[in-house]
């Protein structure tokens, strides 16, 4: 067979060799535009693992690979005058000039056929004359563009101007990550050593710095001086360098995000950065067009056809390739967002980037190193008003503070509507349900929406806060957790609006009953789905009446003993639909802009405010994004939404998202939701509850060290385990959490059974 390879980058040279090794009597070709000693770029990040993947298919070009590389185990944080240092990282490096002459050399010992200068300017003429084409022509790739109906690109090009330099200054310690703050904005770097003299020196900053500083129209030499000024304590007096010389102007650019919906074109393959790129800040570029040079190359020797080799690379590397890109879009977005983190304390600020990209978990840190971490959950502890001579504990059982209100860990069992309330009183149901929760250890339980009126149920099995049998039946259920528990209680008050008289859970949710429906009000006459009632536009009696309602409830619940209340205003209940364009189709003051459309929903807190004690907090519910493509609620107007609260007084905002529309589209996935908690935490200086398939520990500890939220809120969970707080604790080894006194037997037997687990680990650990 005869193989042309388009592009001499790591990608083309190695699927060559790999291609090779499997093939020798394989004519192969490799064009190159450039000379065989160019390179632009200065070096590369290979984890151990992909060296290990190396040695399995070359051994000869993994040693020789090997022998070349700088390693180091430390990532150093510089910000804000401190350096902080965290180890166990296991990187490896090596200048990209170097790793192409290696593969070069590895190539001609192999008899491949390497041909540089040489501009191929359609690969159609290639594909002609070879019986295979690996397009491996980069980032800028002609052929993906050549073919782009085939292969459909998606490029996303992203926010943050870069240029990619080098420097003669050791970093030879620690991958180093620096921040420096300029009389025109965030400027950072990311600098690595990848030779024995010479470190990669990545700058990067916002768009709004990189125009203030004038980069655009500075000439290269000067933007390279203004680097090597911004930098200048870090630099010990070397300069910065580029190697850019094809590349006229500044050498600036902005990093676009690749993945093509095909990569593969009769007998043309697409591989490297031009099937699909992965940000800088994770390092796995040159990872992903190695690793896919090797499955390639094995399925061509190991299918029945080209075109079967061809899909089997498709399916299974792009699964490789959504997960890396995955965790690569989350660095990227933190750095494109990290002026929003720049206040953190220097700690905090380390553990955000090490997890920016969530392949790092709290106890994979542990892991790699246990001193650190430990110091810095210390440091939460700290801060959270624990004694500095306290044992260290986790993050989620740190203590918070909310006016008089004191929690004593930070983990919540978020609202779940369990559809037991007989005409709105809740029934012992309620009582046990809650009640087995609060002894579960958590720090704060959530009532279900709790309705203001008997006309603003979700369903009839929806609990009221609105007769006095309402309020005795919730007075016997607080008065229980107080006294046999740690716990607080918040009361969360709603109004269905649109969504009401609709079936309980487990028939058919948000459908309209079969009998009995009672009259529906809403911000406008918008129907919750083309099958539910038509809602009648509120008047202003509506309204008034309405808010007397809230107003009404809140005198109950401070009767009744609740410690907390939270207005909510989200998922497309009544106060949602005031908020939301989707169901807010309003000509008066309370429709049209934000600003108006939250008009109503500010009056029913200031009123709810107004009848709630001083020293006992007040929280809101909002839907941070109503996930529509062309309308509705952005994450831009949930920070908006948010500071409007903060401003009247809200103590923290419940971030959840979503169920505001029948046509949203939600993207799910582990702690999905938390971006926007973590947003609105640190653009508006709000503290926020993070919610949305958190389920592990793991999650929690990671959610509250990294300042993405100051409480972390878990339903399914507590659902299928009332104890969760207290297993966790056992699992993670905690033994500082207090179980009820008539349960202290199974906690002794839970922890002897936990420690017997353990020992094998700690055996062969030692």
């Amino acid at each position: 067979m005869k193989v042309a390879c388009l592009g001499g980058g790591p990608a083309g040279l190695y699927f060559a060799i790999s291609m090779k090794l499997r093939a020798p009597e394989h004519e192969i070709v490799v064009f190159e535009r450039n000379k065989a000693d160019d390179t632009f770029g200065w070096g590369v990040v290979l984890s151990d693992e992909t060296l290990d993947n190396l040695a399995a298919n070359d051994p000869v070009s993994a040693d020789m690979i090997r022998a070349e590389f700088a390693y180091w185990d430390d990532i150093a944080v510089v910000h804000d005058g401190h350096r902080t240092v965290s180890s166990g990282h296991g990187f490896c490096g090596i200048g990209r000039k170097r790793l192409l002459i290696l593969l070069q050399q590895r190539a001609r010992d192999l008899g491949i056929d390497l041909r540089f200068e040489e501009t191929v300017d359609k690969a159609a003429d290639l594909a002609a004359e070879y019986d295979l084409v690996v397009a491996s022509d980069g980032l800028n790739s002609r052929t993906r563009m050549e073919f782009e109906e085939s292969f459909r690109p998606d490029v996303d090009l992203r926010k943050c101007p870069f240029t990619w330099l080098g420097t003669q200054q050791k970093f030879d310690d620690a991958f180093t990550f620096i921040f420096e703050k300029t009389k025109h904005g965030w400027v950072w770097a990311h600098a690595y050593q990848f030779d024995p003299d010479t470190a990669t020196f990545i700058v990067e900053c916002s768009q709004e710095t990189y125009d203030n500083w004038g980069f655009e129209r500075m000439s290269k030499a000067d933007s390279i001086a203004t680097c090597e000024q911004i930098f200048a304590k870090h630099l010990g007096g070397h300069a910065l360098m580029s190697n850019a010389g094809h590349v006229r102007g500044s050498a600036w650019i902005r990093f676009p995000r690749v993945l093509c919906e095909h990569w593969h074109h009769d007998n043309i393959v697409l591989m490297g950065d031009a099937a699909a790129t992965a940000h800088f800040s994770i390092g796995s570029g040159t990872k992903l067009a190695l690793e896919s040079a090797i499955a390639l190359a094995d399925y061509l020797t190991t299918e029945d056809s080209m075109q079967a080799a061809f899909r089997k690379y498709e399916d299974e590397r792009r699964v490789e390739v959504l997960k890396l890109q995955s965790a690569a879009r989350n660095s990227l977005e933190w750095f494109e967002e990290v002026e929003r983190y720049l206040d953190l304390n220097p700690v905090q600020f380390s553990y955000s980037l090490l997890t920016r990209s969530q392949r790092i978990s709290h106890e994979n840190l542990r892991a790699r190193d246990p001193d650190w971490l430990k110091s810095a959950e210390g440091w939460f502890q700290t801060a959270a008003g624990v004694s500095e001579n306290a044992p260290v504990r986790h993050p989620m059982f740190a203590p918070y503070n909310l006016r008089g209100m004191h929690l004593n860990n930070r983990v919540v069992v978020s609202p779940m509507a369990q559809y037991k309330a007989v005409d709105g009183t809740p029934t012992d149901w309620h009582l046990i349900h809650y009640g087995e929760r609060a002894k579960g250890g958590a720090g704060l339980i959530y009532t279900e929406m709790t309705c203001v009126s008997d006309d603003a149920r979700i369903t009839p099995g929806c609990p009221c806060m609105a007769t006095d049998a309402d309020e005795a039946a919730w007075k016997r259920i607080v008065d229980f957790i107080h006294a046999e528990t740690g716990a607080k209680v918040c009361l969360q008050l709603g109004h269905a609006g649109s969504k009401g008289s609709t079936q309980v859970g487990w028939e058919e949710m948000d459908a309209p009953l079969q009998t009995g429906n009672w009259p529906l009000i809403s911000a406008s006459d918008v129907p919750w789905s083309p099958r539910n009632a038509m809602p009648r536009p509120m008047t202003r009696d509506d309204m008034d009446r309405v808010k007397a309602d809230f107003v009404a409830a809140v005198t109950r619940a401070e009767r009744a003993g609740f410690d907390m209340i939270e207005l909510h205003a989200a998922h497309g209940y009544l106060i949602s639909g005031f908020i939301t364009p989707v169901q807010n189709r309003r000509e008066d003051e309370y429709g049209g802009s934000l600003e108006n459309r939250l008009r109503y929903p500010l009056e029913v807190f200031d009123a709810m405010r107004a009848a709630w004690p001083e020293d006992k907090p007040m929280a809101v519910r909002i839907s941070a994004s109503d996930w529509l493509d062309d309308d509705g609620i952005t994450p831009e107007d949930a920070v908006q939404i948010a500071a409007a609260f903060r401003d009247h007084g809200v103590d923290i905002c419940d971030v959840s998202a979503g169920q505001t529309s029948t046509e949203a589209r939600p993207v799910y996935g582990r702690m999905f939701q938390t971006p926007f908690s973590d947003r609105i935490r640190n653009e508006t200086g709000l503290p926020t509850m993070a919610v949305g398939n958190i389920f592990e520990p793991d999650h929690v500890n990671s959610i509250l060290m990294a300042g993405r939220a100051d409480l972390v809120c878990l339903a399914r969970p507590h659902l299928s385990d009332p104890y969760w707080l207290l297993h966790a604790a056992t699992a993670l080894g905690d033994r500082a959490e207090a179980w009820p006194a008539p349960y202290l037997p199974g906690r002794d037997q839970a922890w002897r059974l936990a420690d017997k687990d353990q020992a094998p680990t700690e055996e062969i650990r030692a």
